[in-house]
Protein backbone atom coordinates (compact mmCIF):
# COMPACT_ATOMS: atom_id res chain seq x y z
CA UNK A 1 0.00 0.00 0.00
CA UNK A 2 1.20 3.38 -0.81
CA UNK A 3 1.69 4.62 3.08
CA UNK A 4 -0.55 8.73 3.69
CA UNK A 5 1.40 11.49 5.08
CA UNK A 6 0.29 13.07 8.55
CA UNK A 7 0.06 16.63 9.09
CA UNK A 8 -0.82 16.91 13.24
CA UNK A 9 -2.28 20.06 14.00
CA UNK A 10 -1.60 20.98 17.68
CA UNK A 11 -2.95 24.22 18.99
CA UNK A 12 -1.62 25.91 22.18
CA UNK A 13 -4.99 26.58 24.55
CA UNK A 14 -7.42 27.03 21.65
CA UNK A 15 -11.20 26.72 23.56
CA UNK A 16 -13.56 24.24 22.12
CA UNK A 17 -15.59 27.27 20.85
CA UNK A 18 -13.02 29.32 19.34
CA UNK A 19 -13.55 28.17 15.75
CA UNK A 20 -16.88 29.28 13.48
CA UNK A 21 -17.81 26.05 12.97
CA UNK A 22 -17.36 25.25 16.65
CA UNK A 23 -20.15 28.26 17.36
CA UNK A 24 -17.66 31.22 17.59
CA UNK A 25 -19.90 34.45 17.08
CA UNK A 26 -16.98 36.45 17.12
CA UNK A 27 -13.87 35.17 15.44
CA UNK A 28 -13.15 34.49 11.68
CA UNK A 29 -11.50 30.70 10.68
CA UNK A 30 -12.42 30.13 7.16
CA UNK A 31 -9.71 27.60 6.32
CA UNK A 32 -10.49 25.80 9.55
CA UNK A 33 -14.56 25.73 8.31
CA UNK A 34 -13.22 24.51 5.17
CA UNK A 35 -10.95 21.84 6.24
CA UNK A 36 -14.25 20.58 8.86
CA UNK A 37 -16.58 20.44 5.30
CA UNK A 38 -13.52 18.57 3.67
CA UNK A 39 -13.40 15.79 6.59
CA UNK A 40 -14.67 14.74 9.93
CA UNK A 41 -15.66 17.15 12.77
CA UNK A 42 -15.80 15.72 16.19
CA UNK A 43 -18.46 17.39 19.02
CA UNK A 44 -17.23 15.47 21.96
CA UNK A 45 -13.02 15.23 21.72
CA UNK A 46 -11.30 15.56 24.40
CA UNK A 47 -7.70 16.47 25.41
CA UNK A 48 -6.38 14.27 28.16
CA UNK A 49 -5.60 17.09 30.33
CA UNK A 50 -6.57 20.45 30.95
CA UNK A 51 -3.31 21.53 30.73
CA UNK A 52 -0.37 21.36 28.17
CA UNK A 53 2.78 19.00 28.60
CA UNK A 54 0.64 16.12 29.78
CA UNK A 55 -1.80 15.96 27.08
CA UNK A 56 0.99 16.45 24.12
CA UNK A 57 2.58 13.57 26.25
CA UNK A 58 -0.33 11.36 25.26
CA UNK A 59 0.13 12.41 21.93
CA UNK A 60 3.81 11.35 21.87
CA UNK A 61 2.94 8.07 23.58
CA UNK A 62 -0.65 6.61 23.21
CA UNK A 63 -1.07 7.07 27.42
CA UNK A 64 -2.89 8.93 29.67
CA UNK A 65 -0.53 11.45 31.32
CA UNK A 66 -0.84 9.67 34.87
CA UNK A 67 0.37 6.47 33.04
CA UNK A 68 3.35 8.50 31.75
CA UNK A 69 3.82 10.26 34.71
CA UNK A 70 3.48 13.84 33.42
CA UNK A 71 0.45 15.47 35.25
CA UNK A 72 1.15 18.89 35.38
CA UNK A 73 2.56 21.26 32.59
CA UNK A 74 5.97 21.36 32.99
CA UNK A 75 7.91 22.75 35.73
CA UNK A 76 4.36 23.98 37.37
CA UNK A 77 4.66 23.70 41.16
CA UNK A 78 1.68 24.96 43.00
CA UNK A 79 -0.05 24.25 46.55
CA UNK A 80 -2.63 25.18 48.62
CA UNK A 81 -5.02 22.66 50.72
CA UNK A 82 -3.22 20.54 49.42
CA UNK A 83 0.54 19.41 47.77
CA UNK A 84 1.71 18.75 44.32
CA UNK A 85 2.65 15.17 43.88
CA UNK A 86 5.73 14.51 42.20
CA UNK A 87 5.70 14.14 38.66
CA UNK A 88 8.06 13.62 35.80
CA UNK A 89 9.44 16.81 34.26
CA UNK A 90 10.83 15.40 30.69
CA UNK A 91 8.99 12.40 28.29
CA UNK A 92 11.09 9.40 29.09
CA UNK A 93 13.37 7.95 26.23
CA UNK A 94 11.93 4.61 26.87
CA UNK A 95 8.46 5.42 25.81
CA UNK A 96 8.24 4.77 22.12
CA UNK A 97 6.69 8.10 20.11
CA UNK A 98 4.64 7.76 17.56
CA UNK A 99 7.49 9.66 15.82
CA UNK A 100 9.80 7.31 16.32
CA UNK A 101 7.55 4.38 15.21
CA UNK A 102 6.49 6.11 12.08
CA UNK A 103 10.38 6.74 11.44
CA UNK A 104 11.39 3.15 11.75
CA UNK A 105 8.05 2.29 9.36
CA UNK A 106 10.20 4.44 6.81
CA UNK A 107 8.53 8.02 7.26
CA UNK A 108 10.53 10.94 7.40
CA UNK A 109 9.25 12.98 10.90
CA UNK A 110 9.07 16.40 11.43
CA UNK A 111 8.85 18.66 14.74
CA UNK A 112 8.14 22.23 14.12
CA UNK A 113 6.94 24.11 17.18
CA UNK A 114 6.28 23.62 20.75
CA UNK A 115 7.94 20.93 22.74
CA UNK A 116 7.38 21.16 26.44
CA UNK A 117 8.30 17.65 27.37
CA UNK A 118 12.10 18.29 28.92
CA UNK A 119 15.24 19.59 28.61
CA UNK A 120 17.87 19.03 25.68
CA UNK A 121 18.46 15.60 26.27
CA UNK A 122 15.13 14.77 25.96
CA UNK A 123 13.93 17.11 22.76
CA UNK A 124 11.85 16.07 19.29
CA UNK A 125 15.22 14.95 18.33
CA UNK A 126 16.26 12.60 21.03
CA UNK A 127 11.84 10.78 20.67
CA UNK A 128 12.06 10.12 16.59
CA UNK A 129 12.16 12.88 15.02
CA UNK A 130 14.70 13.76 12.14
CA UNK A 131 14.05 17.41 11.97
CA UNK A 132 13.06 19.83 15.31
CA UNK A 133 12.65 23.68 14.59
CA UNK A 134 11.09 25.40 17.55
CA UNK A 135 10.55 22.72 20.20
CA UNK A 136 12.28 22.83 23.40
CA UNK A 137 11.80 23.25 26.94
CA UNK A 138 9.76 26.29 26.89
CA UNK A 139 6.07 26.22 27.12
CA UNK A 140 5.42 29.84 25.62
CA UNK A 141 7.43 32.54 23.80
CA UNK A 142 8.98 34.26 26.79
CA UNK A 143 10.18 37.29 24.79
CA UNK A 144 6.52 37.48 22.94
CA UNK A 145 5.82 36.42 18.91
CA UNK A 146 7.32 39.29 17.81
CA UNK A 147 11.66 38.35 16.85
CA UNK A 148 13.71 38.61 18.58
CA UNK A 149 12.12 35.65 20.53
CA UNK A 150 14.87 34.10 21.72
CA UNK A 151 13.70 30.91 21.50
CA UNK A 152 17.01 28.08 22.12
CA UNK A 153 15.88 25.98 18.56
CA UNK A 154 14.38 28.45 16.59
CA UNK A 155 16.87 31.05 14.92
CA UNK A 156 15.24 34.80 15.77
CA UNK A 157 13.90 36.19 12.04
CA UNK A 158 14.06 39.83 10.82
CA UNK A 159 13.03 42.82 13.36
CA UNK A 160 9.47 41.99 13.60
CA UNK A 161 8.36 38.58 12.29
CA UNK A 162 5.72 37.02 13.79
CA UNK A 163 6.08 33.96 15.43
CA UNK A 164 3.21 31.91 13.89
CA UNK A 165 4.14 33.37 10.28
CA UNK A 166 7.60 31.62 10.75
CA UNK A 167 6.43 27.90 12.11
CA UNK A 168 4.08 27.74 9.10
CA UNK A 169 7.12 29.07 6.75
CA UNK A 170 8.99 26.24 8.01
CA UNK A 171 6.55 23.70 7.69
CA UNK A 172 5.85 24.53 4.12
CA UNK A 173 9.61 24.60 3.25
CA UNK A 174 9.55 20.81 4.72
CA UNK A 175 6.74 19.69 2.97
CA UNK A 176 7.75 21.21 -0.60
CA UNK A 177 11.15 19.67 -0.09
CA UNK A 178 10.28 16.19 1.30
CA UNK A 179 10.86 13.96 -1.66
CA UNK A 180 8.77 10.85 -2.04
CA UNK A 181 9.47 9.14 1.40
CA UNK A 182 6.09 9.25 3.44
CA UNK A 183 5.69 12.03 6.08
CA UNK A 184 4.66 12.87 9.48
CA UNK A 185 4.85 16.76 10.25
CA UNK A 186 4.11 17.65 13.75
CA UNK A 187 3.28 21.02 13.76
CA UNK A 188 2.25 22.48 17.24
CA UNK A 189 2.19 25.94 17.30
CA UNK A 190 2.92 28.25 20.36
CA UNK A 191 -0.37 30.45 19.43
CA UNK A 192 -3.07 30.66 21.14
CA UNK A 193 -0.67 30.51 24.39
CA UNK A 194 0.00 34.00 25.95
CA UNK A 195 1.32 36.88 25.95
CA UNK A 196 -1.50 37.31 23.65
CA UNK A 197 -0.25 39.46 20.98
CA UNK A 198 -1.27 39.84 16.79
CA UNK A 199 -0.19 41.90 13.89
CA UNK A 200 -1.63 45.16 13.72
CA UNK A 201 -3.40 45.28 11.64
CA UNK A 202 -6.09 42.64 12.22
CA UNK A 203 -5.74 43.91 15.81
CA UNK A 204 -7.85 46.72 13.86
CA UNK A 205 -9.83 44.86 12.10
CA UNK A 206 -11.54 43.21 15.19
CA UNK A 207 -11.58 46.46 16.98
CA UNK A 208 -13.93 47.99 14.28
CA UNK A 209 -15.88 44.88 14.24
CA UNK A 210 -16.14 44.70 18.28
CA UNK A 211 -17.67 48.02 17.77
CA UNK A 212 -19.94 48.23 14.97
CA UNK A 213 -21.50 45.05 17.40
CA UNK A 214 -21.44 46.94 20.31
CA UNK A 215 -19.10 44.42 22.03
CA UNK A 216 -16.71 47.17 23.07
CA UNK A 217 -19.79 48.32 25.56
CA UNK A 218 -20.56 45.00 27.03
CA UNK A 219 -18.76 43.94 30.39
CA UNK A 220 -16.89 40.91 29.37
CA UNK A 221 -15.31 40.21 32.21
CA UNK A 222 -16.38 38.93 35.88
CA UNK A 223 -14.21 38.92 38.98
CA UNK A 224 -15.12 35.65 41.14
CA UNK A 225 -13.92 33.76 44.21
CA UNK A 226 -10.06 34.22 45.65
CA UNK A 227 -7.66 31.59 43.48
CA UNK A 228 -7.58 28.12 45.79
CA UNK A 229 -3.35 28.11 45.20
CA UNK A 230 -0.85 29.85 47.22
CA UNK A 231 1.01 31.82 44.98
CA UNK A 232 -2.22 33.85 43.58
CA UNK A 233 -4.12 33.56 47.33
CA UNK A 234 -4.65 37.34 46.96
CA UNK A 235 -6.10 37.25 43.28
CA UNK A 236 -9.75 36.62 42.32
CA UNK A 237 -10.37 34.44 39.59
CA UNK A 238 -11.60 36.43 36.78
CA UNK A 239 -14.15 34.87 34.16
CA UNK A 240 -14.95 36.04 30.34
CA UNK A 241 -18.46 35.99 29.45
CA UNK A 242 -18.45 36.85 25.60
CA UNK A 243 -15.84 36.56 23.18
CA UNK A 244 -14.76 39.93 22.14
CA UNK A 245 -10.91 40.40 22.58
CA UNK A 246 -9.59 41.49 19.46
CA UNK A 247 -6.09 40.66 19.97
CA UNK A 248 -6.99 37.08 20.57
CA UNK A 249 -9.65 36.81 17.52
CA UNK A 250 -6.69 38.48 15.40
CA UNK A 251 -4.27 35.81 16.78
CA UNK A 252 -6.94 32.93 16.06
CA UNK A 253 -7.06 34.63 12.33
CA UNK A 254 -3.40 34.91 11.96
CA UNK A 255 -3.49 30.82 12.91
CA UNK A 256 -6.61 29.77 11.02
CA UNK A 257 -4.54 31.92 7.92
CA UNK A 258 -1.03 30.32 8.50
CA UNK A 259 -2.81 26.42 8.57
CA UNK A 260 -4.19 27.64 4.86
CA UNK A 261 -0.17 28.11 3.78
CA UNK A 262 0.50 24.41 4.74
CA UNK A 263 -2.65 22.71 3.67
CA UNK A 264 -2.22 25.00 0.37
CA UNK A 265 1.61 23.37 0.01
CA UNK A 266 0.45 20.14 0.01
CA UNK A 267 -2.35 21.50 -2.88
CA UNK A 268 1.01 22.70 -4.74
CA UNK A 269 2.74 19.86 -4.22
CA UNK A 270 0.32 17.37 -5.07
CA UNK A 271 0.49 15.29 -1.80
CA UNK A 272 -3.20 16.87 -0.38
CA UNK A 273 -4.62 13.59 -2.29
CA UNK A 274 -2.43 11.48 0.10
CA UNK A 275 -2.16 13.25 3.68
CA UNK A 276 -4.23 12.85 6.49
CA UNK A 277 -4.66 15.96 7.97
CA UNK A 278 -5.48 15.81 12.21
CA UNK A 279 -6.49 19.73 13.97
CA UNK A 280 -7.07 19.72 17.75
CA UNK A 281 -5.66 21.93 21.00
CA UNK A 282 -4.04 20.71 24.15
CA UNK A 283 -6.34 21.93 26.39
CA UNK A 284 -8.97 24.53 27.15
CA UNK A 285 -9.61 28.04 26.13
CA UNK A 286 -8.02 30.51 28.82
CA UNK A 287 -11.34 31.93 30.12
CA UNK A 288 -10.58 32.51 34.02
CA UNK A 289 -7.17 33.74 34.94
CA UNK A 290 -3.82 35.78 32.80
CA UNK A 291 -6.31 38.08 31.05
CA UNK A 292 -8.93 35.67 30.12
CA UNK A 293 -8.96 36.35 26.49
CA UNK A 294 -11.92 33.68 25.52
CA UNK A 295 -14.73 32.01 26.64
CA UNK A 296 -15.60 28.13 26.21
CA UNK A 297 -19.61 29.23 26.67
CA UNK A 298 -21.69 26.91 26.23
CA UNK A 299 -19.37 24.76 28.64
CA UNK A 300 -18.14 25.49 31.62
CA UNK A 301 -14.88 27.09 32.88
CA UNK A 302 -12.17 26.46 30.98
CA UNK A 303 -7.94 25.50 30.92
CA UNK A 304 -6.77 23.92 34.25
CA UNK A 305 -9.94 22.94 35.15
CA UNK A 306 -11.88 19.40 35.21
CA UNK A 307 -14.68 21.12 33.84
CA UNK A 308 -15.46 20.39 29.85
CA UNK A 309 -14.35 23.87 29.32
CA UNK A 310 -10.70 22.62 30.48
CA UNK A 311 -10.66 19.34 28.22
CA UNK A 312 -13.36 19.17 25.62
CA UNK A 313 -11.65 20.56 21.99
CA UNK A 314 -11.90 20.99 18.67
CA UNK A 315 -10.80 18.54 16.34
CA UNK A 316 -10.89 17.85 12.54
CA UNK A 317 -9.57 15.09 10.44
CA UNK A 318 -9.69 15.05 6.76
CA UNK A 319 -8.67 11.56 5.77
CA UNK A 320 -9.04 12.01 1.93
CA UNK A 321 -11.28 9.09 0.46
CA UNK A 322 -12.09 7.33 3.23
CA UNK A 323 -13.74 10.08 5.83
CA UNK A 324 -16.96 11.56 3.98
CA UNK A 325 -16.70 15.28 3.72
CA UNK A 326 -18.90 17.33 6.15
CA UNK A 327 -19.26 14.56 8.21
CA UNK A 328 -19.98 15.02 12.03
CA UNK A 329 -19.25 12.49 14.88
CA UNK A 330 -20.41 13.05 18.84
CA UNK A 331 -18.78 9.78 20.03
CA UNK A 332 -16.56 11.14 22.93
CA UNK A 333 -12.62 10.36 22.14
CA UNK A 334 -9.65 11.36 23.25
CA UNK A 335 -5.68 12.43 22.94
CA UNK A 336 -4.28 8.99 23.48
CA UNK A 337 -6.42 7.53 20.49
CA UNK A 338 -4.23 9.69 17.67
CA UNK A 339 -1.29 6.97 18.43
CA UNK A 340 -3.23 3.91 16.77
CA UNK A 341 -5.08 5.63 14.47
CA UNK A 342 -1.98 6.67 12.55
CA UNK A 343 -0.79 3.30 12.77
CA UNK A 344 -3.63 2.12 11.29
CA UNK A 345 -4.10 4.60 8.48
CA UNK A 346 -0.33 3.42 7.75
CA UNK A 347 -1.44 -0.27 7.88
CA UNK A 348 1.47 -0.97 10.60
CA UNK A 349 0.64 -3.18 13.20
CA UNK A 350 -0.62 -1.87 16.63
CA UNK A 351 1.29 -1.70 19.71
CA UNK A 352 -1.09 -1.77 22.64
CA UNK A 353 1.89 -2.53 25.51
CA UNK A 354 2.80 0.87 24.34
CA UNK A 355 -0.07 3.04 23.15
CA UNK A 356 -1.91 1.29 26.07
CA UNK A 357 -5.01 4.07 26.61
CA UNK A 358 -5.50 4.52 23.07
CA UNK A 359 -8.02 2.98 20.86
CA UNK A 360 -8.02 3.62 17.07
CA UNK A 361 -10.35 6.29 15.49
CA UNK A 362 -10.10 4.84 12.00
CA UNK A 363 -14.06 2.96 12.36
CA UNK A 364 -15.50 6.46 13.05
CA UNK A 365 -13.66 8.13 10.41
CA UNK A 366 -15.02 5.00 8.21
CA UNK A 367 -18.90 6.01 9.36
CA UNK A 368 -19.04 3.62 12.62
CA UNK A 369 -21.71 5.49 15.44
CA UNK A 370 -19.20 4.42 18.37
CA UNK A 371 -16.01 2.93 19.23
CA UNK A 372 -15.61 -0.72 21.52
CA UNK A 373 -14.70 1.51 24.58
CA UNK A 374 -16.66 1.73 28.01
CA UNK A 375 -15.15 4.72 29.25
CA UNK A 376 -12.59 7.82 29.38
CA UNK A 377 -10.34 8.98 31.66
CA UNK A 378 -8.74 11.73 33.51
CA UNK A 379 -6.15 12.98 36.83
CA UNK A 380 -5.32 16.33 37.36
CA UNK A 381 -3.94 16.28 40.90
CA UNK A 382 -2.59 20.13 40.98
CA UNK A 383 -4.18 22.63 41.58
CA UNK A 384 -4.58 24.41 37.69
CA UNK A 385 -2.62 27.82 37.74
CA UNK A 386 -6.55 29.43 36.43
CA UNK A 387 -8.19 28.55 39.37
CA UNK A 388 -9.07 24.92 39.17
CA UNK A 389 -8.74 22.06 41.98
CA UNK A 390 -7.62 19.13 41.90
CA UNK A 391 -9.39 16.05 40.95
CA UNK A 392 -9.83 13.15 38.56
CA UNK A 393 -12.71 12.69 36.32
CA UNK A 394 -14.79 9.85 33.84
CA UNK A 395 -17.00 10.25 30.98
CA UNK A 396 -18.97 7.26 30.53
CA UNK A 397 -21.99 7.67 27.73
CA UNK A 398 -23.34 10.58 28.32
CA UNK A 399 -22.13 10.99 32.11
CA UNK A 400 -19.50 12.90 33.56
CA UNK A 401 -18.40 11.96 36.99
CA UNK A 402 -15.66 14.00 38.67
CA UNK A 403 -14.03 13.93 42.17
CA UNK A 404 -12.49 16.69 43.71
CA UNK A 405 -9.93 15.94 46.01
CA UNK A 406 -9.78 18.77 48.14
CA UNK A 407 -12.98 17.64 50.21
CA UNK A 408 -13.97 14.76 48.06
CA UNK A 409 -16.84 15.31 46.71
CA UNK A 410 -18.34 13.77 43.50
CA UNK A 411 -20.07 16.21 40.65
CA UNK A 412 -22.34 13.93 38.17
CA UNK A 413 -23.52 15.45 35.06
CA UNK A 414 -25.20 14.36 31.93
CA UNK A 415 -23.67 16.11 29.16
CA UNK A 416 -25.95 15.44 26.50
CA UNK A 417 -29.11 17.38 28.63
CA UNK A 418 -26.34 19.56 30.34
CA UNK A 419 -23.43 20.85 28.09
CA UNK A 420 -22.47 23.38 30.62
CA UNK A 421 -22.08 21.06 33.98
CA UNK A 422 -24.66 23.56 35.44
CA UNK A 423 -27.28 20.35 37.17
CA UNK A 424 -25.14 18.25 39.79
CA UNK A 425 -27.21 14.26 39.63
CA UNK A 426 -25.16 13.00 41.97
CA UNK A 427 -27.40 12.88 45.06
CA UNK A 428 -30.52 12.35 42.69
CA UNK A 429 -28.12 9.21 40.78
CA UNK A 430 -27.12 7.25 43.48
CA UNK A 431 -26.59 4.06 41.33
CA UNK A 432 -24.79 5.79 38.25
CA UNK A 433 -22.49 8.29 40.94
CA UNK A 434 -21.43 4.73 42.45
CA UNK A 435 -21.34 2.78 39.23
CA UNK A 436 -18.76 5.77 38.04
CA UNK A 437 -16.92 6.33 40.85
CA UNK A 438 -16.18 2.28 41.31
CA UNK A 439 -15.18 2.87 37.82
CA UNK A 440 -12.80 5.35 38.44
CA UNK A 441 -11.14 3.84 41.55
CA UNK A 442 -10.24 1.18 39.66
CA UNK A 443 -8.87 2.98 36.74
CA UNK A 444 -6.26 5.32 39.15
CA UNK A 445 -5.28 2.02 41.03
CA UNK A 446 -4.34 0.40 37.59
CA UNK A 447 -2.36 2.85 36.33
CA UNK A 448 -1.06 4.01 39.76
CA UNK A 449 -2.10 7.19 39.79
CA UNK A 450 -0.87 10.04 42.47
CA UNK A 451 -3.05 11.22 45.28
CA UNK A 452 -1.80 14.61 45.96
CA UNK A 453 -1.74 15.14 50.02
CA UNK A 454 -2.63 17.55 52.76
CA UNK A 455 -0.58 20.72 53.36
CA UNK A 456 0.17 20.76 56.98
CA UNK A 457 0.70 24.38 56.14
CA UNK A 458 -2.50 25.13 55.01
CA UNK A 459 -4.37 26.30 57.94
CA UNK A 460 -1.73 28.06 59.54
CA UNK A 461 -1.48 30.47 56.75
CA UNK A 462 -5.09 31.61 56.62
Amino acid sequence: MTRPNFVFILIDDMGWRDIECYGSPFYETPVLNTLAQQGMRFTDAYASCPVCSPTRASVMTGRYPARVGITNFIKGVEKGRLLCPPYLDHLPLSEKTIARALKDAGYRTYCVGKWHLGGEEFHPDKHGFDVNIGGCHIGHPHKGYFSPWHIPTLPDGPPGEYLTDRLASEAVKLIENNGPDPFFLYLPFYAVHTPIQAPKELIGKYERKAHALGLDTVQALEDGEPFPCEHKKHLRVRRRRIQSDPVYAAMVENLDTNIGRVLDALERTGKAGNTVVFFTSDNGGLSTAEGSPTTNAPLSEGKGWMYDGGVREPLIVRWPGVTAPGSVCTAPVTTPDFYPTMLEMAGLPLMPDQHADGVSLCPLLRGAQSLEREAIFWHYPHYGNQGGTPGCSVRCGDYKLIEFFEDGRLELYNLREDIGEERNLAGSLPGVTKKLHTMLVRWREEIHALIPERNPEYESSR
